[in-house]
């Protein structure tokens, strides 16, 4: 039996096909979910700035002007938001790359709508819970809060531009806070399809601990767990 989807949970629909809008929005609403939708990858991304980070996105494939593909490609230049692919395009190689690139999972479409609802649920579970709010702009506490989609953090209410890694990294970490993040795991979520090294890993920590903690070389937010990886804290409940 699944779990009963947690009411805070925001999902984003992105379809240029009404019909497939509203089946997909009184689907999951009636799942419990909150829902937003949008006909194109340009209307999604401005709802996203307005409204902040919803928990997954439900994405088709072709678009005009901007294509599923692109609006994945430009949601990753800020966060590591799940995606699930719902689209008509089966061929092979599309459904590879859309996995191994984008999307934790790919849905054909003609769609059954309680396939998709457990498929939802079933992704939302295995990411786990975001620990903070998830409006346009994510506090943390009283000196530090992000603004995803803008690549920007307010420290002390300074603002601080990220580059588009240091931003994903700080999705992952704030989206997991209180909880390790493997190195494994952001090495595989940062840089999908390369071979990268630790050593990359901790040059981008170590940049974006410049940017948001008061003392870089005893940091407070981002704990190294020796060994393992990493821990975000916020700094009301970070250690010594």
């Amino acid at each position: 039996m699944l779990d009963s989807p947690i009411e805070s949970h925001k999902i984003i629909a992105v379809d240029d096909n009404a019909f497939t809008l509203r089946i997909v929005q009184h689907t999951l609403e009636q799942a419990g979910y909150q829902v937003m939708t949008a006909a194109s990858g340009q209307d999604a991304l401005k709802l996203i700035n307005r409204h902040g980070m919803p928990h997954l996105a439900i994405v088709d494939l072709h678009m005009p002007i901007m294509s599923g593909f692109e609006f994945c490609h430009a949601v990753r230049e800020f966060s590591d938001m799940p995606i699930i692919m719902l689209t008509a395009v089966n061929t092979e190689e599309t459904i590879i790359e859309g996995l191994e690139q984008y999307a934790e999972d790919y849905i054909v479409k003609p769609f059954n709508p309680e396939e998709l609802k457990a498929r939802v649920g079933r992704v939302l579970r295995r990411m786990g819970d975001y620990s903070y709010t998830l409006e346009s702009t994510t506090r943390i506490d009283e000196r530090l809060m992000v603004n995803f989609p803008n690549r920007e953090a307010l420290v002390e209410g300074e603002p601080v531009s990220l580059t588009p890694t240091e931003t994903k990294l700080l999705y992952i970490l704030v989206r997991n806070a209180g909880r390790i993040v493997t190195t494994d795991f952001l090495l595989n979520r940062i840089w999908p399809m390369e071979e990268a090294q630790e050593d990359r890993l901790h040059v981008h920590v170590h940049r974006l601990r410049r940017k948001i903690e008061v003392n870089p070389n005893e940091p407070t937010y981002i704990v190294a767990e020796r060994g393992t990886g990493y821990r975000f804290n916020s700094g009301s409940d970070s250690p010594i």
